[in-house]
């Protein structure tokens, strides 16, 4: 068992004198940011998911993330990120009681990419995604999107991910009436990202929604239509 203290000082150990501010202002970070690599965490995380077991990682993360550092909720959430993981219950109640706490979309994405290889291995899940889309936190609506970008994937999807799929295009649809430059984003990046494989579907939805969304999002969108489709 990998105790708190000897995980933050392993952290502290990667930190790169004269990165945390530069890193705090990009991020637009009022916590604490100690200033350490994307690479470095990376090691650490793959060190750590191979070296601990699923409790551990469990108890680990959760341990790092209460600490508020940018950082360590990051690795938090990439301690987390595997696509075999039994048992899985503790790391999916974990990372989704993460989302109240989301303020920034660098952590919120991390937190999001653990998520959807839970939601993969249990699409059930879906069903308590769906409550987020409803909140008043907008970092939690913004995540309902980006945690099941999975589902835009499939060249050739299943009937469950085909109805998975237009669920969650349902949910996009909710959120073009709310200008806020995040949710906007989202849906643009979910579409976006379903046009590569499924262009016929991102070209109805921008038919029927186009006039509510922001005109950068309904570009996003179209990137990678065919022309003769934009």
């Amino acid at each position: 068992m990998m105790e708190l203290q000897d995980a933050l000082s392993a952290l502290e150990a990667q930190i790169e004198p004269g990165r945390a501010e530069g890193m705090a202002a990009y991020h637009k970070q009022t916590r604490r940011v100690l200033g350490i690599p994307n690479p470095a965490l990376n090691d650490l995380s793959k060190t750590w998911r191979q070296s601990l077991t699923v409790e551990q990682r469990v108890s680990l993360a959760s341990e790092l993330w209460k600490t508020d550092i940018f950082e360590a909720r990051i690795v938090a959430a990439k301690v987390l990120t595997q696509a075999r993981l039994r048992p899985d219950n503790d790391a999916w109640d974990l990372i989704a009681s993460w989302t109240p706490d989301f303020d920034s979309w660098a952590i919120a994405d991390h937190a999001c990419m653990a998520g959807q290889k839970r939601l993969v291995a249990d699409p059930s899940r879906l069903d308590a995604v769906e409550s987020w889309t409803s909140s008043e936190h907008m970092w939690t609506r913004r995540a309902a999107l980006v945690i099941t970008l999975p589902w835009t994937k499939q060249n050739f999807p299943k009937p469950a991910e085909l109805e998975a799929r237009d669920r969650v295009l349902g949910w996009a649809a909710s959120y073009v009436t709310d200008h806020t430059w995040f949710i906007q984003k989202a849906v643009a990046w979910w579409l976006r990202d379903l046009s590569k494989h499924d262009a016929t579907r991102v070209q109805v939805f921008l038919e029927q929604h186009t006039d509510n969304m922001k005109p950068f999002a309904v570009k996003e969108a179209s990137r990678f239509l065919p022309l003769s489709e934009k």
